[in-house]
């Protein structure tokens, strides 16, 4: 009993049954392959891209090829796809059931994925009834991407311009400030610039021996530097420090500026996406196949059963015939 079901014993039991085997595997294959046909299953095509990400910037230790995932999984790009296609009717959802929402997002996990390649670059696969349309989903994605990207670095950028829009505008008016009263100073006082007014009025100390000035105006301008010529001094440092520092600033607010009205795309596409001219699901000759193994050995585990049912009838009933 214990080797009922050994090789030889099975072998017996296929040809013993072979007529009714026959059977279980000819209707097998003719249900498997009408279930498996377009009348039950919607034969769906698949289009595929690889790409790497360009002209981005990772966040924390994420790489550009995670963050270009996360940015592709995002809610946004999946919304527009689901708008811009109506993707809800041409999935045969209806915007009235219940869960219309969370049947719509799975769906669209089941029809759309998104995954990294051994060599870091990001594959989009994608499938549908209809081949057109896989490949459009991939090429709106890739839009969606992009104009994705390019918003968050308007708004990253748009934020760094407007604050040194800020500070320069600060700056500027600080640097007219001393400007204005460099300005006074020149039309009150006279006052130019410190170090040449000084040696013009040594000079002219000088050609007299120390004496009296050659005129008013020598000993009016020596006044004024003797009064104001520290603060024009100060102010024509505290000018050219600003100068710098505020042309330092205008080269960075430009490049800001420059980054803030860039028009780039930020993928590198290796491999373009296709219009199928052959579906990838349902492989109907592998459903043919494990459906009839199946049945099979199911049919075998059956007929084993009832096999082993008559052998311990056929034990029993001899038993009691000798006793």
């Amino acid at each position: 009993m214990d080797n009922f079901f050994n090789s030889k014993n099975i072998i017996d039991i296929i040809l013993k049954w072979k007529l009714q085997l026959i059977v279980v595997v000819v209707a097998a294959i003719l249900l498997s392959t009408l279930f498996s046909s377009p009348i039950f299953i919607t034969p769906l095509y698949k289009s595929n891209c690889v790409l790497y990400p360009s002209n981005v910037s990772p966040y924390s230790d994420e790489s550009e090829t995670e963050q270009s995932l996360q940015i592709f999984q995002s809610r946004d790009i999946r919304d527009s796809l689901v708008k811009k296609f109506n993707l809800a009717r041409h999935w045969g959802i209806d915007s009235a059931y219940k869960h219309f929402e969370s049947s719509l997002v799975w769906e669209y996990s089941q029809r759309v994925h998104i995954g990294k390649t051994p060599f870091e670059a990001v594959e989009i696969e994608v499938l549908d009834q209809d081949p057109i349309m896989a490949r459009d989903l991939i090429l709106a994605m890739l839009d969606a991407y992009n104009k994705k990207i390019r918003s968050m670095h308007k708004t990253k950028f748009g934020e760094v311009v407007s604050n040194y829009n800020f500070i320069m505008g600060i700056k500027k008016n600080y640097l007219d400030s001393l400007k204005n009263r460099a300005e006074e100073l020149g039309i009150n006082f006279g006052l130019l610039e410190y170090q040449s007014q000084t040696r013009e009025v040594m000079r002219a100390y000088l050609s007299t021996g120390g004496g009296s000035v050659r005129s008013a105006e020598a000993k009016a301008l020596k006044k004024n530097l003797e009064e104001k010529g520290g603060e024009i001094q100060l102010l024509s440092e505290m000018m050219k420090s600003e100068s710098g520092t505020f042309s330092a600033m205008k080269l960075d607010a430009d490049r800001a500026l420059l980054d803030y009205n860039r028009n780039y795309t930020y993928v590198n596409v290796l491999s373009k996406p296709f219009v199928a001219d052959k579906k990838s699901y349902p492989i109907r000759w592998l459903i043919v196949v494990f459906s009839t193994m199946a049945s099979f050995f199911m049919a075998i585990l059956i007929i084993g059963m009832i096999e082993r049912s008559r052998f311990r009838s056929y034990t029993t009933g001899n038993e009691g015939e000798n006793s």
